[in-house]
């Protein structure tokens, strides 16, 4: 008899396979998924339409999604860190569309989406099996709020932008720009290198330095020239140029954009309440094809025999319980620091103390909810409220820790409860554990509204902001200075192990957007059904610039 569904009861305690025919239970394969974020999600999904393999998912926290999640409040939703749902994979693109219909506005059953210089049709439903569970096309603005004014981003060689910036300074911009492509820094080691060999210095101190410095907390010239390679790509006053061009041409743009850097994506998908709602889908894909999803089961023990990963330990966080999963393959996107912690002696005590000082940067919202903003002539808004149109605004004063600012509303009308109010998220960027991360959540709702107040974004009044909340997102981002120099070191020791495969940001302590991710997890779930042990292919997703600036695949 199958007892599969009593056998992945959490409540169980789990014996290495070789006890699972004395105690009754299926001798189906089972892979151990570290994390219910878009990488553990999509790998697990993917075992269980191409394989009979059984994914078994432990996830420590309380809900789906990871950094992706969506967190409601009081009806209002807070995406943690913002998530455009585009990319130049076809086959990323499919599988959402697949998740999650895109919204027929029209009735045509098709939509098309428009971008730079081409044009794409993609099937649209008018009626799906569930009309919430839908995917919307959205306006893609994302502004620069420097010296109290809006600037383009990417910043455009317009009138706007040079009588905001005055024109000495743009012609010191053009000059340093010059000067560097004639001669760039060599060699480009550092993230300093890397921008001012594609802005120039002027631009680079302008709008670069002191914002990354905000982002990371440590200078520019301390962090790898990798992280740009990663988030930046192919931007460059150059590309921008160009695309200022192209739009001028009477040609659209198709909705995967995969001739357009990630910068300058005008349109994108957006699930109707947040990147939450496709993860929380996905999940209840896994679960009704069979697979076991284990949410507040956090891994605190790997057993390695040296060359495989034998069984995984998780703690219920509910009762305290541990439990032991048997695992014939394991896929981990839980932070590399962690999993290293949880081999113990099965890596030397050198990779150990190196992985636990890898960094992290770690991510605080503050959601305020105001009646309205401060009226502003550069904000383009032509609401009465005087929200502005987008998405997120770089937040570039010196005089606040504020990063970034998110405008919940233009994200979908409905991840607001109240459509007369305005949703905001402030984002500050700090280590966990220092002074600003201790702040208690009545201090943190404090210094946003001070702060948007400050710089002339909402009104000073006490009365200003209706409802705040405080979400601490712990190793949100893994960083590029410090240790990481030397983390091939712990690449050598992790990659040997035959059924292992480290996919997703943190678990392979890569930046990488969400589509990334799922790429690492399908890579891997490909690995795992050939029984092809080389990690390689999964290593080279988001570094190799023509493999995800311009293929298609």
């Amino acid at each position: 008899t199958d007892l599969t569904a009593s056998y992945y009861d959490p409540v169980l305690r789990i014996f290495p396979h070789t006890d699972r025919l004395t105690m009754g239970l299926s001798t189906r394969r089972q892979a151990i998924i570290i994390g219910a974020g878009p990488a553990g999600l999509t790998a697990a999904l993917e075992l269980l339409r191409h394989s009979d393999i059984v994914p078994i998912v432990l996830e420590a926290d309380d809900c789906v999604g990871g950094i992706s999640r969506t967190v409601n409040y009081k009806g209002n939703r807070i995406d943690i860190g913002g998530h455009r749902f585009f990319s130049k994979s076809d086959w990323v693109m499919n599988w959402w569309k697949d998740i999650l219909p895109i919204q027929d506005n029209d009735g045509a059953g098709k939509t098309t989406i428009h971008y730079h210089n081409q044009s794409r049709d993609v099937e649209s439903s008018s009626a799906t099996a569930d009309s919430e569970r839908v995917f919307l096309v959205r306006n893609r603005l994302s502004r620069i709020y420097f010296l109290r004014k809006f600037f383009d981003y990417p910043l455009k060689l317009s009138a706007a932008t040079v009588a905001n910036l005055g024109l000495m300074r743009m012609i010191r911009i053009g000059m340093s720009y010059v000067r560097v492509h004639f001669q760039p820094r060599r060699p480009e080691t550092t993230l300093e290198d890397f921008l001012i060999n594609r802005f120039g210095r002027e631009l680079y101190l302008t709008f670069f330095k002191d914002y990354t410095e905000k982002v990371w907390g440590v200078p520019c010239d301390r962090i790898s020239a990798e992280w740009g390679a990663q988030r930046i790509k192919g931007l460059s006053i150059r590309s921008a140029l160009l695309h200022a061009l192209g739009r001028m041409l009477p040609f659209r743009k198709d909705a995967g954009q995969k001739k357009v850097n990630t910068s300058l994506i005008e349109r994108f998908l957006y699930p109707k309440y947040g990147p939450g709602q496709m993860w929380e889908t996905v999940a209840d894909k896994v679960t009704a094809a069979g697979g076991s999803l284990h949410l507040r089961h956090k891994v605190c023990s790997v057993q390695c025999d040296g060359q495989r990963i034998t069984a995984v330990e998780a703690e219920n966080l509910a009762t305290g319980e541990r439990v032991v999963f048997a695992a014939d393959f394991v896929c981990s996107s839980m932070p590399v620091k962690d999993l290293v912690a949880a081999l113990g002696g099965a890596m030397p005590l050198e990779v150990r103390q190196l992985a636990a000082t890898l960094p992290y940067r770690d991510f605080i919202t503050v959601g305020l909810l105001v009646r309205a903003m401060k009226a502003n002539p550069q904000s383009r808004s032509a609401l009465a409220n005087h929200m502005p149109p987008d998405n997120w605004i770089y937040i570039q004063e010196r005089d606040v820790r504020v990063g970034r600012l998110q405008l919940f509303n233009n994200w979908s009308p409905a991840m607001v409860n109240d459509p007369d109010t305005i949703w905001l998220g402030l984002e500050y960027f700090c280590n966990e554990g220092d002074a600003l991360w201790q702040h208690s959540d009545e201090q943190l709702k404090t210094l946003g509204r001070t702060e948007l107040a400050h710089i002339g974004l909402i009104e000073p009044d006490a009365d200003a902001v209706l409802d705040s909340v405080v979400i601490r997102m712990p190793k949100a981002y893994p960083a590029y200075f410090g240790s990481y120099a030397r983390f091939d070191d712990i690449r050598q020791h992790l990659d040997p192990i035959g059924n292992l495969f480290l996919i997703g940001r943190n678990g392979m302590h890569r930046y990488n957007n969400q589509d990334h991710s799922m790429l690492t997890a399908k890579l891997a779930a490909e690995h795992i059904i050939s029984g092809n042990p080389d990690k390689s292919a999964l290593w080279s997703v988001n570094v190799d610039d023509e493999y995800h600036e311009e293929k298609s695949s």
